[in-house]
């Protein structure tokens, strides 16, 4: 019913920058709650990077704060992740997470909708 897809993931050199799109799409009339990225490295737990509820101010995982800047268009239901300063520590697929809901007939109904991921390397 929902679809996330995630795009931008490269191979940069440290220091070098990035800009990951999340794009939200649905045959359904949808209305986000969240939207919020993630991100796991190879062998690693996933971890959340930046986002929130829609209408509140984006978090920020300490290790990114100040590098990272997120931001939202809900005309287009898309979040985009401004990767900046880019470290090896960063690599990872990212991956993007969409909760909210959809109109059924007369009747909303709930989703929480991950992603394939994006690969993104930072190495030189």
């Amino acid at each position: 019913q929902v679809q996330v897809a995630e795009s931008g993931g490269d191979l940069v050199q440290p220091g070098g920058s990035l800009r990951l799109s999340c794009i939200v799409t649905s045959g359904k009339n949808i209305s986000l709650n969240s939207l919020t990225w993630y991100r796991q490295p190879t062998g690693k737990e996933r971890e959340l990077v930046a986002g929130g509820l829609i209408g509140s101010s984006i978090t920020y995982a300490d290790s990114v704060k100040g590098r990272f800047t997120g931001s939202r268009d809900i005309a287009t239901n898309t979040m985009y992740l401004q990767m900046d300063s880019l470290k090896p520590e960063d690599t990872a697929v990212y991956y993007c997470n969409a909760r909210g809901r959809y109109l059924s007939g007369s009747n909303y109904y709930p989703f929480g909708v991950w992603g394939q991921g994006t690969q993104v390397t930072v190495s030189s």
